[in-house]
C-alpha cells in the first residue's frame, strides 16, 4: 500500500491528548489520527454528499422528484409507508 505525508494543523488541548494517548499506549501519533479518520471517513463521505446534493437541488442544478413518482417506482403504496398497511 502507497501512502503519502498529510500535515494537520490542531488545536493545542487536541494535540495534547493525541500525544498523550500516544506516550500512554506506544503508539504513534499518526496511528491515532488513521484510526480516527478510518472511523468516520464513511460518515463524512455521507453526510458532506447529502449537503452537496441539497446545495445542488437548492441551486436549480439539480432536479428533484416526486415523492408519489419515487413510491410508485418502488412498488410501494401510501399506506404502506404511513405505517397505515398490513405487513405480511
Amino acid at each position: 500500500m502507497s501512502t503519502n505525508v498529510l500535515s494537520v494543523r490542531l488545536p493545542a488541548e487536541m494535540r495534547a491528548r493525541l500525544d498523550a494517548l500516544a506516550e500512554a499506549t506506544g503508539r504513534s501519533a499518526a496511528f491515532y489520527v488513521k484510526v480516527a479518520l478510518e472511523d468516520r471517513m464513511d460518515d463524512l463521505e455521507w453526510a458532506y454528499g447529502i449537503a452537496a446534493k441539497a446545495e445542488n437541488l437548492r441551486a436549480g442544478r439539480r432536479v428533484a422528484r416526486p415523492i408519489d413518482d419515487l413510491i410508485s417506482e418502488l412498488g410501494f403504496t401510501p399506506d404502506e409507508l404511513s405505517g397505515d398497511g398490513e405487513r405480511e
